[in-house]
């Protein structure tokens, strides 16, 4: 990649690397801004993680998206971008284009169609710039030198003043995610956070089996890890956790950490006790099937060792049960991995890079967007939002 290539280059302005969302924004915001630019990608199809996002519907953002929802090792990081370009801004432009949406839960909004509108969307905003688009054509060689970044593909060689690296992370390979963003930003001397899989599924280690027969039970809990909390469904998997909570506390766990579950959350302190006074002759797993999939109620029972009569016990043993349901402990052995997971936390370091642009502060003409930077959002349209936040400021630095 650091070799120069002495093919004669068609001229830019810019040249954007990856035909993502983050991508495509930036270029299309910079095309209307009268920049020259070519968008390169080595896919033959653009917005490949757009199509398949929130069920093939898009969650294209999120109404509630603050900074505070982003993790980073500069949380103050995504302040700029993301106060300068809001979901109010994107959901503008999808109604421009007619495009019917809905809210879910959590301020999450959400395509009424199909995910391809949006894809579409930004095709015809970059279309509207003039934006030159050039899909299957892998990436051979990137280089500067005398203020110039020159990119050699298959299809020929480009050269501009200003080189954008929009090309996401690792996750989800099957799309032809990788770690090329990582690759060229230490080319050029920027830092690079260790990247790890974020928004995925949680595996547990063997002494856990008992729980691998609940497979396809799902609940709603108050999942925790260190001081993260979230409210939202867990899922249970044959090989482990899963579900929104779940995929939220991922993003936050490190290997050796346990995860803490509330599988009643709600129920005021004491409820036990007052179950045995109302049911005395009722088994635990009775009590808690009222409350819990039956399945899962049973597992629970079991595990408390509440299989007796709840009137036969104490208590204080009832108050320690109602703790331990609380607060149920896992310790994953792991994480699905890259092929599972939603986005990457970690990436491109940004103390090397400017906040308003995003630019690099030692390369005038380098910038980083999407997911390639150390910025990751929770679940539910926030990534997508530092996508269109961050591709729509680097494109004012253009």
């Amino acid at each position: 990649m650091a070799g120069t290539s002495m093919a004669a280059a068609t001229p830019f302005d810019a040249i954007v690397l990856g035909a993502g969302g983050a991508g495509l924004m930036c270029a299309a915001v910079a095309g209307q801004r009268g920049r020259r630019v070519v968008v390169i990608d080595h896919r033959p199809e653009p917005g490949a993680k757009i199509v398949i996002s929130g069920g093939g519907r898009c969650n294209f953002t999120n109404l509630e998206a603050a900074p505070d929802r982003y993790l980073s090792a500069n949380p103050h990081f995504a302040k700029s971008a993301l106060g300068r370009y809001s979901p109010h801004d994107f959901l503008d432009l999808v109604e421009r284009h007619r495009i019917a949406w809905h809210e879910k839960t959590l301020g999450q909004l959400f395509c009424d169609g199909s995910a391809r509108q949006i894809v579409r969307m930004l095709l015809d905003e970059c279309d509207s710039g003039g934006v030159t688009l050039r899909l299957g054509e892998p990436i051979r060689d990137v280089s500067h030198a005398d203020g110039t970044f020159r990119v050699a593909t298959d299809g020929g060689t480009y050269a501009a003043p200003a080189l954008v690296i929009a090309t996401g992370g690792p996750s989800i390979p099957k799309l032809g995610a990788t770690g090329f963003a990582y690759d060229l930003a230490r080319q050029f001397g920027l830092k690079v956070v260790e990247p790890r899989p974020a928004l995925v599924p949680l595996t547990l280690p063997g002494d856990e089996a008992l729980f691998r027969s609940l497979s396809g039970v799902a609940v709603p809990v108050v999942a925790r890890c260190g001081t993260a909390a979230f409210a939202e469904a867990a899922l249970f998997t044959h090989r482990g956790l899963s579900g929104p909570a779940i995929l939220q506390v991922s993003s936050y766990w490190r290997h050796g950490q346990e995860v803490a579950i509330d599988f009643l959350p709600g129920q005021a302190a004491g409820w036990l006790r007052e179950a045995k006074r109302a049911q005395p002759n009722a088994p635990m797993r009775r009590i808690l099937s009222t409350l819990l999939p039956q399945r899962l109620a049973e597992t629970l029972a079991e595990r408390i060792g509440g299989g007796e009569m709840i009137g036969a016990l104490r208590d204080a043993a009832l108050g320690e049960h109602e703790a331990r349901l609380r607060d149920w402990r896992f310790r994953p052995n792991g994480t699905e991995g890259f092929a599972k997971a939603e986005v990457t936390v970690g990436g491109v370091a940004t103390d090397g890079l400017n906040q308003r642009d995003l630019s690099a502060r030692h390369l005038p003409g380098l910038h980083v967007i999407g997911e390639a930077v150390d910025v990751t959002g929770w679940l539910g349209g926030y990534n997508f939002q530092w996508a269109w936040a961050s591709g729509w400021a680097a494109a004012q630095g253009i």
